[in-house]
């Protein structure tokens, strides 16, 4: 999928997933923002790194599509404090140990053929109490095959899992009702939480986000998301 129409959509939130299940859910983990030296690994086209540095962080963020720091660069004014690299999460060795507060990784994890080394990487980044908090597509719930079923009348009955211990690649249509497939990694829970804890960091907090009621008010059709988990956001502390 190319970049542009990728990020065609997004607003200063990023797109409406991020907006309403994402962001209030991963700046409630941070707690606090003002003077850290922040890491977004992922950046995409950079709207959680302005986020954060409108809030007083400096930021160093990385991403893999030269296209898409392109786009972020057009983004970001040069009054904030926001450093654009390209990077593979999996290995940031221009990147020296223990520079950061605090690492962010938005629904990049999942997406890395080697993502127990990515974790290794966030661990050497962060400084002796810092944080890392990433979010991924909810293993349980998004699985190879997974999606709704519905009756004659195109109502949707329930949502379907299937193959959740099957771990690889597979294609998916994501968010449901778009036309163009993804590729997808799909591991289990236990996989990333054993990444986790032999990376050498402590869970700390599990979120499993839902639309607010301010949210639904704003977008209804998401009362459906009351159903199952789309997303789960983990906080791990060094």
């Amino acid at each position: 999928m190319h970049a542009e129409q990728f990020t065609a959509s997004y607003t200063e939130q990023g797109d409406i997933h991020k907006e309403v299940f994402l962001n209030p859910t991963i700046l409630k983990m941070i707690e606090t923002i003002d003077n850290k030296k922040i890491l977004d690994a992922g950046c995409g086209e950079g709207y959680l790194s302005r986020i954060l540095a409108q809030s007083g962080a400096s930021v160093v963020a990385v991403d893999y599509s030269k296209k898409m720091l392109e786009i972020a660069e057009q983004k970001t004014s040069d009054n904030l404090k926001i450093t654009y690299h390209h990077g593979n999460c999996e290995n940031l060795d221009f990147l020296e140990e223990q520079s950061f507060n605090l690492i962010i990784s938005n629904m990049v994890i999942q997406d890395l053929e080697n993502y127990q080394e990515a974790i290794q990487e966030m661990h050497r980044l962060l400084v002796d109490g810092g944080c890392f908090i990433f979010s991924i597509l909810h293993p349980c719930f998004v699985t190879p095959e997974s999606g709704w079923v519905k009756n004659d009348d195109g109502e949707k009955i329930h949502w379907k899992v299937d193959k959740y211990f099957y771990e690889g690649v597979y294609e998916q249509v994501f968010p449901q009702g778009h036309k163009e497939k993804l590729l997808l990694f799909h591991r289990t829970l236990t996989s990333y939480f054993n990444a986790i804890t032999e990376a050498g960091f402590t869970l700390e907090g599990l979120v499993e986000p839902k639309p607010s009621e301010e949210m639904l008010k704003k977008y209804p059709s998401f009362e459906e998301d009351f159903r199952c988990s789309d997303f789960i956001v983990f906080k791990v502390r060094k």
